[in-house]
């Protein structure tokens, strides 16, 4: 069934294909004989009740060189049969809830969006993991810096975070005795102005961060480990951590069978989980990574799975 694949993207010019997802979700989309179609950065819009997008016709190719032609802008109105890949990356700030707003009015035109705009307001990506606390370390989250200090110095050790942040930016690692814990949740909380995340420090970090990824609910078989590198205690690869390919384990798949079934009844087919050790610490839903990585060391293709998804959700 060939169909129209229509894309939100950050600039596609500026990214690494090698790393890329989306870039991997359009390969395979192309592959499989549908048509792409990219949206030209901030080409969302509404006339009255109509969802609109201006959008150039796509073309990909697997060449560092040159990975993408585009043909003239136009304007397309979202419809039945469409199906979109909302790929932007964080922040999730108001431009990107209005986006989700016009994706809401595409879908109700009969477009499938990938992942649902609800679930995309919904699910801050470090919050939604704590809709399963049977499965995440002790956690306090909050705006006042009192709360969170004694929550650091009642387990020595903690992890604090902004709820806005991507990559491993704005990270902290603190405990008892730190002389700037003051200074660090003044900072992230803004003076009691924004709400701050406190994480008990989890030591398996040092195996690795890992990445375990969702499609229509069911994890791959392997994830990505981010390992941190040095004197670096985040695993991120934006902060620098080493990925590492490995199957994923019994504890992965109990997490996953925990989270799985909420995000596919919600409509999120793509979903990426980070698990330190035995916990789940995020579930990220915007634009979750590690496909390219995973496909190269284990043979896979994570994207051919999520059309298989998506096409069944298509004839349903």
């Amino acid at each position: 069934m060939r169909t129209d694949v229509i894309v939100v993207m950050d600039p596609i010019g500026s990214i690494k294909i090698a790393k890329d997802t989306t870039f991997a979700m359009l390969l395979e989309a192309q592959r499989r004989g549908h048509r792409l179609h990219y949206v030209i950065p901030g080409g969302l819009s509404l006339h009255g009740g109509v969802a609109l997008a201006r959008t150039a016709p796509l073309a990909v190719v697997e060449d560092k060189a040159g990975w993408y032609t585009l043909g003239a802008e136009t304007e397309t109105r979202f419809g039945p049969g469409q199906v979109v890949l909302m790929r932007k990356d964080p922040p999730v700030d108001t431009e990107y809830i209005y986006d989700t707003q016009v994706l809401d009015m595409a879908r109700s035109a009969g477009a499938l969006v990938v992942n649902h705009p609800q679930g995309l307001r919904d699910y801050n990506e470090k919050l939604a993991a704590l809709l399963f606390p049977q499965c995440c370390p002790p956690t306090r989250v909050s705006r006042n810096a009192a709360e969170l200090k004694s929550f650091v110095l009642e387990h020595g050790q903690a992890v604090l975070k902004p709820l806005d942040g991507m990559g491993g930016r704005s990270i902290f690692r603190t405990g008892t005795g730190d002389p700037n814990l003051n200074v660090i949740l003044e900072t992230l909380t803004e003076g009691g102005r924004k709400l701050a995340l406190a994480q008990k420090f989890i030591p398996d970090i040092s195996a690795g961060d890992k990445r375990v990824l969702l499609v229509d609910g069911e994890p791959v078989d392997y994830c990505l480990a981010r390992i941190p590198q040095g004197d670096e205690f985040r695993g991120n690869l934006a902060a620098g951590g080493l990925g590492e390919g490995r199957p994923i384990s019994a504890r992965d798949r109990w997490i996953a069978a925990q989270v799985g079934p909420e995000m596919r009844r919600r409509g999120m087919l793509f979903v990426g989980l980070d698990v330190i050790g035995d916990y789940l610490t995020e579930v990220n839903v915007t634009s979750p990574t590690c496909v390219r990585e995973l496909d190269a060391q284990f043979g896979l293709n994570i994207a051919g799975l999520l059309f298989d998804a998506i096409e069944r959700r298509l004839v349903a």
